[in-house]
């Protein structure tokens, strides 16, 4: 049987590298190939540093000098059944292919907002340089539409992003990233800097969107038991190289790669017992 993401691929990524290029070239990104399926959660995991930012800017041609792809492609597969390759794309067929196809949701997306202007206005500044055509009133309906579809009621429309809690402003932001019905949503530490109850509900709205809108993702974060929760497949990735790639469950519970077994074990585990330090009395004398 052939796996779903290689069966249905929505996004191919291929021998791809990115160096930033000064007095000491580094290679942040090195012979990458991915397969994105539709519909599918493709958790991209590591430690800061390694790499994971520069693939998701490289593969949406965001990079900026001194940063240069320096092999491989990026192909799009889409659901109308032709296929786009990225590193062709140039000007305004880039400006519109980009949020309309592939969006992102940025790290520190939850800061990313214009302060000075409101929710909907933001929102509307979407389908204003993507769907011109679009009349005040549609866009209008369109914006709460999708503030609710978030989870956010379209009152808060009006609001300033100061007005608003750092839950509210993420969904936001991944309200915008899905305003045009993209087939691929990248999102680059959607969870960072909110706290674990927040966390568990912005996930919940991922994992349900993903259900009702059938679009795909890439999510990248350094927290491997939150993509164990999210993700069909997890990459992790170290040093600017896969190093392994597995069905979620498969890779908790079988490991191949040393990297991955102390990811793992990094985190502590919520069962079992106390530790010595507890047990022999050295904290205050606790028993």
């Amino acid at each position: 049987m052939i796996p779903r993401h290689e069966a249905d691929p929505v996004l191919t990524i291929d021998d791809f590298s990115v160096d930033y290029l000064a007095e000491t070239t580094v290679h942040a990104v090195k012979h990458v190939s991915l397969t994105l399926g539709r519909g599918e959660i493709l958790g991209l995991a590591g430690e800061s540093g390694c790499g994971k930012t520069t693939l998701a800017y490289g593969v949406n041609r965001l990079l900026k000098p001194p940063a240069m792809i320096t092999s491989g492609s990026a192909h799009f597969h889409s659901r109308e059944g032709y296929t786009i390759d990225l590193g062709s794309l140039e000007g305004k067929d880039l400006r519109a292919f980009r949020w309309d196809k592939i969006s992102m949701v940025f790290q520190g997306a939850m800061n990313s907002l214009n302060p000075v202007i409101n929710v909907e206005a933001q929102l509307a500044d979407i389908f204003t340089a993507h769907r011109p055509e679009m009349k005040k009133a549609e866009r209008h309906r369109l914006c709460g539409d999708l503030l609710e579809r978030v989870g956010v009621d379209r009152s808060r429309l009006r609001a300033f992003p100061h007005e608003l809690s750092g839950g509210m402003r993420q969904r936001v932001m991944i309200a915008m990233a899905m305003a045009l019905d993209p087939q691929v949503m990248i999102m680059d530490e959607p969870t960072t800097a909110l706290d674990v109850v927040v966390q568990r509900e912005i996930l919940r709205e991922i994992t349900r969107l993903r259900e009702e809108l059938g679009f795909a993702a890439i999510f990248i974060t350094h927290d491997l038991p939150l993509l164990l929760e999210i993700s069909d497949r997890i990459a992790v990735m170290r040093a600017g190289e896969i190093v392994e790639l597995n069905e979620s469950v498969e890779l908790y519970t079988n490991p191949k790669n040393d990297y991955t077994k102390q990811l793992l074990a990094s985190f502590p585990s919520l069962t079992g017992e106390r530790g010595d330090f507890i047990r022999t009395g050295s904290m205050g004398g606790a028993a």
